[in-house]
Parts: C-alpha cells; structure tokens; sequence
C-alpha cells in the first residue's frame, strides 16, 4: 500500500507569531480529524523550522520538511544551510527541485541529483519535484521533459535509495497561468511516471512509490484529484496556509 501524503509548501510566508498560530492549529486538528493512515507534513521556511518541529512534538501522523537544501555537507557557503544541519534539527522531509526554483534559481537536474544524495544520507526524505511549463505542454513534450528530469536527476539512486523518494508532479503550465489540469490530466501524467519508473527499477518499486500532485489542489478539488489511481496526495501551496482547508484536504481520500 502506498503512503497518503499530503505535504504543505508554506513558500516564503508567515511571520514567527502566525506561523505558530497556523502550525499549532494544524497539528490539534490533524490528531482528531485526519485519517491515521495519512501523513500530514508542514515544508515550513527555513527559520521556522525549530520551532514548527517541537510544536508538531510526538503527534503520530504529522511531520516537518525544508524547502530546500544544499549539495555541500559544510564550509564558506554564505547564506547556504545543509541537510547535514536540517538533520540535526530531526527534520523529516526535503522539498527538492520545486518548479520555482528550477526557474528563479536555475536548479539543474544535476544539482538536484547531488542534493538528493545528500538528504538521504543524512536520513531524510526527498519530496522531489517534476513537471513541464506551457511551452512544453503545448508542444507535446511533456513525457520527455518528466522523464529527463528524473533520469537525470534519480535515477542514479539504487533501488533502496529510491524507495526512500516521494515524487511531486506540478503541472507548471496550469499553476498561476488562468489554464487548469483536469483530474484525468493530473491521472494521465501520474500513470506515465509510475511506467517510467517502473522501466527503471521494476514494477514493485513503482507501486510503492508516492507520487503528490502539485497543481493548486485546495477542499473543492482534492477529493477528486485524490480519487484518481495514481495520485497519491497532494503538495499543497496556498490552501496549507489555513489549516482548516489543509486539514480538509488531507481528510479527501
């Protein structure tokens, strides 16, 4: 059986006072009212972290991930933070190769491949990110543009390694743009990744492996999204900043 997940991406958002207020509220909603079976996870900015980690304290089903790491353990890299230090905060997960810093901070698929390492040597898990722009949407080539972002970028890992990976399809194309991916499109492109990583490390593996969907899911679309065979959650933006609609969200399934 494959993890439920529901991960919120609370982005650059939240000062230390609300962020508090939001984490609290979601962790006491979530004990009483998500499934236990699914995993709610807060990807919070960097310096809300510690403190987002010992609210969530031992609630069974909720978890803490970053928004980002580097590729180096340590050393002269200002402003940079480690998974090595991520780590040692007992962080969870690791948003990696999110569609926006792939276009603001041109993150390469090599890059990415060498974060990855990194955050699971230090025994987190990736919540690595996939997915094509309009242009590529439009021109047909969204299968290769998925595909080569995931030979380049995981498929190195062995099959172990892989295991430990939660995959997040963002439709960049439909995300801010006034285009929508219906639940079939969303379907249709979770199906073709779960066959690419099926050619790469078998059947088996790619049964069990989560993967998220990344397009503006929100309460009056997720149970929908969620119903479809090959989504496996959702990596929330703007609904995981209230709690009350992201606590909906991780109750659609």
């Amino acid at each position: 059986m494959r993890q439920k997940i529901v991960a919120g991406n609370w982005k650059m958002n939240l000062l230390k006072e609300d962020a508090v207020s939001l984490a609290s509220e979601v962790v006491n909603i979530a004990k009483d009212e998500t499934p236990s079976d699914v995993k709610v996870i807060m990807c919070t900015p960097f310096i809300h972290l510690s403190k987002v980690k010992s609210l969530v304290g031992d609630a069974a089903n909720v978890f803490v991930g970053a928004q980002n790491c580097y590729t180096e353990p340590k050393g002269a890299y200002t402003g940079e933070i480690s998974a090595q230090q991520l780590a040692s905060y007992g962080i969870d997960y690791v948003i990696l190769g999110h569609s926006e810093r792939r276009e603001y901070f041109g993150e390469s698929n090599a890059t990415l491949a060498t974060k990855t390492d990194a955050v699971i040597a230090n025994g987190m898990l990736p919540i690595f990110c996939i997915g094509e722009v309009l242009e590529e949407r439009e021109a047909g080539t969204q299968k290769e543009v998925v595909e080569k972002q995931l030979s380049e970028g995981l498929f190195h890992l062995s099959a172990e390694d892989f295991g430990k990976v939660v995959l997040a399809y963002e439709p960049v194309w439909a995300i801010g743009t006034g285009k929508t991916a219906s639940s079939a499109q969303a379907q249709e492109m979770h199906k073709d990744i779960r066959d690419m990583v099926a050619a790469k490390y078998g059947q088996e593996v790619a049964d069990a492996t989560s993967i998220l969907y990344g397009g503006s899911a929100k309460p009056s679309n997720a149970q929908e999204l969620f119903a479809q065979p090959d989504v496996d959650g959702g990596l929330i933006g703007g609904a995981s900043l209230v709690a009350r609609d992201f606590i909906e969200i991780s109750k659609s399934y």
